[in-house]
């Protein structure tokens, strides 16, 4: 309940005084709707089908048309009632317009925030978490949000509505109306059960919708090994599984609210009974009042079965709430940007000498073991630096800290005399140009893909780019530019994903250019086409490649060797491959790869 009552003062401060606004409108609505069933009654009288007294609750309504001559009054009350109803009409629409606006702005207000709260968390918050449960979030978690905000407009609405027609219905028959709501009391008391239930099944939902987003994605994900690996059935029994888990909660959802349809018909049955029977031997109540006492009570009865509804809704919706909720929770405690929809002033940066790495440890949160053990090292301005070991050695974490992704445990990162911190990490960033191991790309065209570092890149600024890594291979595309090369890149080859990545890098102008085994997968022509380029451009930026094939980095400036989180040795290429018994020649022969003595 506490998640529901931060949800409806979150979308108070959304809307500010909108909100009452609509709230009026709602009373306005309530109140022209139960005029207009008032003025039923001097209708039916003018018909004979009922004779109001002057006891009747109803005869000072009836006198205000009594006064008007005798051949208008029954034109006037027609006149009067159709007014009403167009009026309320008109008035209900613009009132459902208005809180759709809201319920949309007040959804993508959600939307937006927890994007941005995701956007401004540190890499450390997306190691320890699946991606296909922010998917989740954004998406199924967030429909049932706007779908228990869209509720909670009708829980208002039903509110109001029961409280305008109990004033009327108060004025009419204080004891009948006591008597409804001593019935509407015992409905509550019945529906508690299943309010439970319904929050049991939300929480369910919550998680076989995970399951759900989280098994198409990996398996989409992982499709080429899916189809290579015969694995289709297999991808096929977990769905069918998935599906049987979905029908069981949707008919345990749907034995529960038929269950209660069931309660409430059967309690309003037995109620309406004797509501008639009270008030036609118990309360004596005038056939006028007693007339429009049922037509309240069949409006206001339905209402209050809606709100019990509305509330299971509610609680099954409520637990979609609580992960919005607790996302945005964790994600503000992983906060290490500022406000990224405000204009940011970084401090700026100018990498002039070089890059020092100080006394660096780090330690993964469910690591016993220092991942980095006092690393020192310098890397000079427009050298390339090569960074290599056996796997689990630390080299991809460093890489991660140098470009500030990760913070160290201890020790620093230095650029020019001045620490790396929270003030400059922007400034530091901007001035990375990273190549992954893996590339990233989206289903849009190459020119798409390249802007998305430089949005206002020119043409000849793109093919200047490309000039370095894939100018060749673009160029013998049929639409160059605008070959469109589908999910994740798949049209393309893995070398020419690899070498667009690199271009892309390339056109963000970095001063820092890091690849991160960028070339571990590549067949020999693609990685050739790789190191010409890196040979383009040793001079130019400052190059810091974790190498996995070490023919890559043989014109490297600096390598340093790490083993177990620690430097054990550094120089150039020709240096390592002569100190023999020692890591760096134990990989190289490893590799076969020639070189010189």
């Amino acid at each position: 309940m506490s998640s529901l009552l931060f949800f409806v003062k979150q979308l108070y401060q959304f809307t500010g005084k909108v909100i009452y606004i609509n709230l009026l409108g709602m009373v306005l609505v309530s109140l022209l709707e139960g005029i207009g069933m008032l003025l039923l009654l001097p209708m039916l009288h003018m018909s004979n089908l009922i004779n109001i007294t002057e006891s009747s609750a109803l005869f000072n309504v009836y006198t205000v048309f009594k006064t008007l001559p005798e051949k208008l009054e029954l034109i006037i009350i027609l006149g009067t009632y159709i007014l009403l109803v167009i009026g309320h009409s008109m008035l209900k629409r613009n009132l459902t317009l208005r809180n759709v606006k809201i319920l949309v702005g007040f959804v993508n207000h959600i939307r937006l925030t927890t994007y941005k709260g995701l956007l401004e968390a540190n890499w450390l918050f997306f190691m320890r978490r699946r991606k296909s449960d922010f998917i989740n979030a954004l998406t199924e978690d967030l429909n049932r949000v706007a779908s228990g905000t869209n509720l909670l407009f009708q829980l208002l609405l039903s509110l109001i509505f029961i409280f305008v027609q109990l004033i009327i219905a108060f004025w009419l028959s204080v004891k009948i109306t006591l008597f409804v709501l001593f019935a509407g009391c015992i409905l509550g008391f019945f529906s508690k059960h299943s309010l439970k239930i319904s929050n049991i099944i939300g929480i369910q939902k919550s998680e076989i919708a995970k399951q759900y987003i989280g098994g198409l994605t990996d398996n989409f994900n992982g499709i080429k090994d899916i189809k290579s690996n015969n694995l289709e059935s297999t991808s096929y029994v977990w769905l069918k599984d998935w599906c049987k888990s979905f029908e069981q909660e949707q008919m345990e959802f749907s034995k529960v609210m038929n269950n209660s349809q069931l309660l409430y018909k059967t309690i309003s049955a037995i109620l309406i009974g004797l509501l008639i029977f009270l008030s036609i031997v118990l309360f004596k109540a005038q056939p006028g009042n007693l007339i429009l006492i049922i037509i309240i009570f069949s409006r206001l009865w339905p209402k209050l079965i809606a709100i019990q509804n509305n509330l299971q809704q509610l609680a099954i919706n409520i637990p979609a709430m609580n992960s919005l909720l607790n996302l945005q929770r964790v994600s503000k405690e992983a906060k290490e940007l500022p406000d990224i929809s405000k204009e940011i002033h970084e401090k700026s940066i100018n990498i002039q000498h070089e890059i020092e790495c100080k006394n660096v440890y780090f330690k993964y949160a469910n690591k016993s073991k220092c991942v980095l053990n006092n690393i020192n090292l310098q890397i000079k301005v427009k050298e390339m630096t090569a960074i290599v070991g056996m796997s689990g050695a630390g080299k991809s974490t460093l890489i991660d800290i140098l470009m500030g992704l990760l913070q160290p445990e201890r020790g620093e990162i230095i650029i020019d005399g001045l620490p790396i911190s929270q003030e400059n990490l922007l400034s530091l960033r901007s001035k990375i140009g990273y190549v992954p191991q893996e590339p990233f790309l989206f289903n849009g065209s190459i020119k798409d893909n390249l802007l998305m570092v430089n949005p206002n890149a020119t043409e000849d600024d793109l093919w200047e780019a490309l000039n370095f890594s894939a100018a060749d291979f673009v160029k013998k595309l049929p639409q160059g530019l605008n070959t469109f090369i589908g999910d994740r890149g798949v049209r393309l080859s893995g070398g020419e994903r690899q070498r667009l990545v690199l271009a892309r890098a390339i056109l963000k102008k970095p001063s820092i250019l890091i690849l991160d085994e960028a070339t571990s997968s590549l067949d020999s022509e693609n990685e050739g086409k790789i190191q010409e380029a890196l040979e383009k451009l040793k001079g130019k930026l400052t190059i810091i490649v974790i190498a996995h094939r070490l023919s890559t980095i043989r014109n490297a400036d600096q390598i340093f060797v790490l083993k177990e989180g620690k430097v054990i040795q550094n120089g150039n290429f020709k240096i390592l491959a002569n100190e023999k018994q020692k890591t760096f020649s134990y990989l190289l022969e490893k590799q076969m790869v020639p070189h010189s003595k």
